[in-house]
């Protein structure tokens, strides 16, 4: 019997970084893995597509990006002298090409409503099954993502204010929306990165280009990740999700795949994830690698025809396009002002006071471009002194370490208020 070697190291052809080259057998076979090709059907950008037309990109060429960025930050680091082995090369490359493998369909929508775990919880459980899958291959990669290694740095590359994550995704998501705001020099950035005292830092000679990242960080949080139509959708989309599980936990026949299902169904808490409870005859981790963008698409498009008011009007808003009326304030709204709004659903489409708490949803969103309190940006010199870039900086930055807070109300833009 003729068998045949397969071929790990693979080239891949991406629109935003050119070719990318698959240089380690456990990165491919963690790409092949089903939780891994799950990323495909899980959208970058969630719900920003009923905006930006093009932001149809997935997770899963994100996660090959970061890796292609971190295998230029590894050979400049090596090149500036730092030791690296090819062990903590492949780790950190498969801790990269793992940060967001536990993410939820339509972006952070479902963390907040059918489950109550944050993604990077849910990454790190999906990484320790893989390492017990593996053999234990993934042992230093969990480390470093969990910050536990001995170099930091490696750690920061991971996760920090200047990681692959960051770098891939601003001019990914910059060129899928077609919001040039966004672009930045990556190469130029990944060519700038140095070790100093086990930290991650930035040359002096890249401050410009450092500049523009928190800029352009600041810019596609409002003009993208935070845009108020955007905000609006992910507002009917958490409602339309908290009505389908009232009235499926109530007994009401309601169309769900099976994944769905058991998150609609089950009231499914951290300590299930951590336990990996046992549902329906298979365990949660697998009932969630199982659900993608997908299963919510066709619920909507089931129960737009559902006989309940609230279900079939919010899904046909998701379907359609049409999405609430959104108002953004810099302070709270007055409590008149709700009232009104209130008493105008009331009116006109249900005198149920319940239901009509679905049609009126308010809330608050912040943007913050360079946290400084929680991570700092430092710059070395020539002299091998580092300073945190607001002091590095020639321009005031201010305006990116303060906290943006804006407030919103969405309601039905057909809705007449007095």
């Amino acid at each position: 019997m003729i068998q045949h070697q397969i071929n790990k190291k693979k080239i891949i052809n991406d629109p935003v970084l050119g070719f990318i080259n698959l240089q380690s057998e456990l990165i491919f076979d963690l790409i092949e893995h089903p939780y891994f090709q799950r990323l495909r059907r899980i959208r970058q950008l969630g719900l920003s597509y009923l905006v930006f037309p093009g932001a149809n990109h997935s997770r899963f060429e994100h996660a090959l990006g970061t890796v292609h960025l971190m295998r230029q930050a590894i050979s400049v680091l090596k090149l500036k002298g730092h030791e690296i082995t090819d062990e903590e090369a492949d780790a950190v490359s498969a801790a990269i090409l793992l940060h967001d493998i536990g993410h939820a369909p339509f972006s952070h929508v479902l963390e907040n409503t059918l489950v109550k775990i944050s993604h990077e919880q849910i990454s790190l459980l999906m990484m320790e099954e893989l390492n017990q899958f593996f053999g234990g291959k993934l042992d230093l990669s969990i480390q470093i993502f969990t910050n536990k290694y001995k170099k930091q740095f490696l750690h920061q590359l991971v996760s920090g204010q200047l990681d692959m994550d960051r770098l891939d995704y601003l001019n990914r998501d910059s060129f899928f929306t077609g919001v040039a705001e966004g672009t930045i020099g990556v190469e130029r950035i990944i060519k700038m990165l140095n070790v100093w005292k086990d930290q991650l830092v930035v040359d002096e000679k890249g401050i410009y280009s450092i500049e523009k990242f928190l800029i352009s960080r600041r810019l596609m949080y409002w003009q993208v990740y935070l845009h108020k139509t955007v905000v609006s959708a992910e507002s009917l989309l958490i409602n339309v999700l908290q009505r389908a599980r009232e009235l499926s936990v109530a007994g009401e026949e309601i169309y769900s795949t099976p994944a769905l299902h058991v998150f609609l169904k089950h009231n499914i808490s951290q300590s299930d994830f951590e336990k990996n409870r046992i549902i329906d005859g298979d365990n949660i981790l697998s009932w969630y690698a199982a659900l993608d963008d997908n299963d919510i698409s066709i619920a909507l498009k089931i129960w737009q025809n559902h006989p309940d008011l609230v279900l079939s009007k919010l899904s046909q808003s998701l379907m359609n396009r049409k999405l609430f009326k959104i108002v953004l304030s810099t302070t709270p709204f007055e409590a008149e002002i709700v009232e009104k709004i209130n008493a105008a659903i009331s009116l006109q489409i249900t005198t149920d006071k319940q239901l009509a708490s679905y049609f009126i949803m308010s809330g608050e969103i912040t943007n913050k471009a360079y946290n400084k309190h929680n991570e700092k940006i430092l710059v070395l010199d020539k002299s091998g002194f580092t300073k945190d870039m607001e002091q590095a900086s020639d321009i005031n930055l201010m305006a990116l370490t303060k906290t943006v807070r804006k407030y919103y109300l969405c309601y039905p833009k057909e809705l007449v208020v007095n």
